[in-house]
């Protein structure tokens, strides 16, 4: 099975990456009250999320980084006539960060084959007629072994109850310190080097969504709001070193796995509406 996925990968990325189309950026806002605003980001977050399920199929062993970029970028501008906003960003040089094992966020695609049990985060954020769409989530190169499968779990589920605190007149504070505290109770910890953000009509926008912090304390969520929480968690110590080209890699300092999963919310006037979900995320249906 995994030599005609190779196959239909090889294929795939045959002729690179398709040319990026010229676009007009909109106005930078992270909240919205126009319907208009609102649907445009409601379609962005579903075309980030279509990438995410799409490439499900083509992480297996012996795939690259790489083939997994070229394919992403070519469904982002071929198929979903978006773009892929990593590339060039501040000088990042590819359409997605792929982030295996110990690195944490901001990996950057390469030509080495993952390995039968290597993890990786796949972080896709595409522009839609201006309009942002961020969302990651861990896959599975091959069968792993269970104390990966546990690490994902924790911080995925550490997202979710995130999720189910977001409404109107919560603190970010509170948000926070509930991550924390679920992931430490499961003998991981929160990396505090890296955040959420705010995500409307630019990328990276107020407020910063810290996955710590103390409770009633921090911004207060407000109706029309739109911000990713994206948990970052380490099987060891929170500490981060730096690598890559102008240190875009961030790596545990210890070596040990990091896992990272994200969404992108609108906060609605009775709660939030997670503009990235999948499918198989059963619990939000």
């Amino acid at each position: 099975m995994s030599n005609d996925i190779l196959k239909r990968v090889e294929e795939l990325t045959k002729n690179g990456r398709s040319e990026v189309p010229s676009w007009t950026p909109r106005p930078a806002a992270t909240r919205f009250t126009d319907i208009s605003d609102i649907e445009g980001m409601r379609i962005a977050g579903k075309l980030a999320a279509d990438v995410l399920i799409m490439l499900e199929e083509f992480v297996v062993p012996g795939v690259t980084t790489d083939q997994l970029d070229i394919i992403s970028h070519n469904y982002t501008v071929d198929v979903q006539g978006a773009i892929p906003a990593p590339l060039n960003y501040h000088g990042f040089p590819k359409s997605c960060c792929t982030s295996v094992n110990d690195v944490i966020c901001h990996g950057i695609p390469n030509d080495k084959p993952l390995k039968k049990g290597d993890v990786v985060n796949i972080d896709i954020t595409i522009i839609k007629d201006g309009y942002y769409g961020d969302t990651s989530r861990m896959f599975f190169a091959g069968e792993v072994a269970p104390h990966v499968e546990r690490l994902c779990k924790v911080t995925q589920e550490s997202l979710y109850l995130a999720i189910d605190m977001v409404k109107p007149g919560v603190r970010l504070g509170d948000i926070g310190a509930a991550i924390s505290a679920y992931v430490h109770k499961h003998h991981y910890t929160v990396v505090e080097e890296y955040c959420g953000h705010g995500v409307g009509t630019t990328f990276h926008g107020e407020p910063q969504v810290a996955h710590y912090g103390t409770p009633g304390t921090g911004v207060i969520l407000e109706e029309g709001m739109t911000l990713t929480i994206e948990p970052m968690v380490n099987a060891g110590k929170k500490q981060v070193k730096h690598t890559g080209p102008d240190n875009w890699i961030a790596k545990t300092k210890d070596g040990r796995l990091s896992a990272q999963y994200e969404h992108t919310l609108l906060i609605t006037a009775t709660g939030v509406e997670i503009l990235t979900k999948r499918p198989e995320e059963t619990r939000f249906f």
